[in-house]
């Protein structure tokens, strides 16, 4: 709404100038010549008053993402987060590692995980099901995302929700069988599965650098009380 309130400021802005420009033109009134630059920086100001005012309102908006963020990191995907980081075989990580890791090692294995690799495809099936489980999560943070306009989150909480929808599907008829094996069948399905359980990872290692950069205190507080109480198995 706002955006298409200030395209009619603009134009009248523009509009204005180009009336005095006319008017001066056709009257040779100097006065005009003059008058018709204030349009114009009224332009600019508004221009850069509204550039500033939307980087400092979304700049608060994820901010806000992120203690939102913190708070389902340590309660509604808390055992989600923990199966699938100590669960992953590349890059070595575990709760006890990041715990306990430094800035600068956080940052260099969050380096590897550009790619992550898991025991056997067997051992993805429980961290799949968690992210079932979680799809309340996953619809909450798109409604957030929806809400303030975060399209990068959106398109993140698309993805898995549709891959959720993937594995329910499958397993509403196979209720005895694993997703997993038969994701193996079927590559694009299989492409996902890595993509969810790798971006999964990733988030959560990005999520540490952060606390580690902003917030340290709450840093150790978070991940003593994982270290203290580990993920069931």
């Amino acid at each position: 709404m706002r955006s298409k309130e200030n395209i009619v400021i603009y134009c009248i802005l523009v509009l204005s100038t180009a009336a005095l420009l006319y008017l001066h033109h056709v009257t040779k009134f100097d006065y005009l010549l003059e008058l018709s630059g204030a349009p114009f920086e009224i332009l600019v100001t508004v221009f850069i008053l509204d550039r500033f005012l939307r980087g400092r309102e979304a700049r608060e908006k994820r901010r806000r993402l992120f203690y939102i963020k913190s708070l389902m990191f340590r309660s509604d995907m808390r055992d989600m987060f923990a199966k699938n980081v100590d669960a992953v075989k590349y890059p070595d990580v575990s709760m006890r590692f990041i715990r306990n890791a430094t800035l600068a090692e956080l940052k260099a294995h969050r380096a590897l995980a550009t790619r992550t690799e898991y025991p056997t495809p067997e051992s993805m099936e429980p961290i799949i099901m968690e992210y079932v489980r979680a799809e309340h999560v996953w619809k909450n943070f798109m409604d957030l995302a929806i809400a303030n306009d975060f399209d990068d989150v959106f398109q993140g909480m698309v993805y898995i929700l549709n891959f959720v929808e993937d594995v329910k599907l499958f397993k509403k008829k196979n209720p005895d069988q694993l997703f997993i094996h038969h994701a193996m069948k079927h590559p694009h399905l299989m492409r996902k599965v890595e993509k969810v359980l790798g971006d999964g990872i990733r988030a959560f290692l990005d999520y540490a650098i952060q606390l580690k950069e902003q917030q340290p205190e709450m840093f150790d507080e978070v991940f003593l009380s994982y270290d203290e109480e580990p993920a069931a198995a």
